[in-house]
């Protein structure tokens, strides 16, 4: 056999592990952290682009706030490296400093975006209102995604009955709508 069919039976053989016969939450974990090392070498390719092809004194704020913005970038991943065993103390520090960095990376990076709009406006003196309303309504949509994210667990439950009440259900005791109707029969 020859090494260029080795390699494509060992990529058939790792793509059904990973994708067939794996739990969800494996499935899940591993398209998360191919989709934030792509997202990583696309921007590190785009700072090289751009140090490459722009020119880039670091006279204005966009260009420092872009910089720095790539550093914290590659912080993530290290500080991803260093994560401390669940369970452990340092694990919930750990946690919120890592959580916290990323939602600064992202809301400094989505402000930087607004920055250079304006930058460019005022260098170029074209419109760039188009691209403010468009990038405004990316930003108002994925910040509608990443709150019905975080709150979807909460919708569906919500067509559920609270544990008390089945506890009440299978007791034979009486429903709590059958209860108001009493009550409100008294108080008359």
């Amino acid at each position: 056999m020859s090494f260029r069919r080795f390699v494509i039976c060992q990529d058939i053989i790792f793509f059904l592990n990973m994708f067939v016969f794996q739990s969800l939450e494996i499935k899940v974990s591993c398209v998360q952290l191919c989709l934030q090392i792509a997202a990583i070498l696309l921007a590190t390719g785009g700072a090289v682009l751009s140090l490459m092809n722009f020119e880039n004194s670091f006279s204005n704020r966009h260009q420092r706030v872009g910089l720095a913005l790539y550093g914290f970038m590659w912080l993530q991943p290290i500080i991803g490296f260093f994560r401390p065993e669940r369970g452990g103390k340092a694990r919930s520090l750990w946690y919120f400093v890592h959580w916290l960095f990323g939602i600064a990376i992202c809301a400094t990076g989505i402000t930087n975006v607004y920055v250079g709009l304006r930058t460019y406006h005022e260098r170029t003196a074209k419109g760039v209102r188009l691209w403010t309303g468009l990038l405004t309504l990316e930003v108002c949509f994925l910040a509608f995604f990443y709150l019905m994210i975080d709150r979807w667990s909460y919708m569906m439950k919500q067509g559920q009955l609270p544990v008390e009440q089945l506890r009440q259900i299978d007791n034979r005791r009486t429903y709590p709508t059958t209860l108001r109707k009493e009550l409100g029969m008294v108080q008359e």
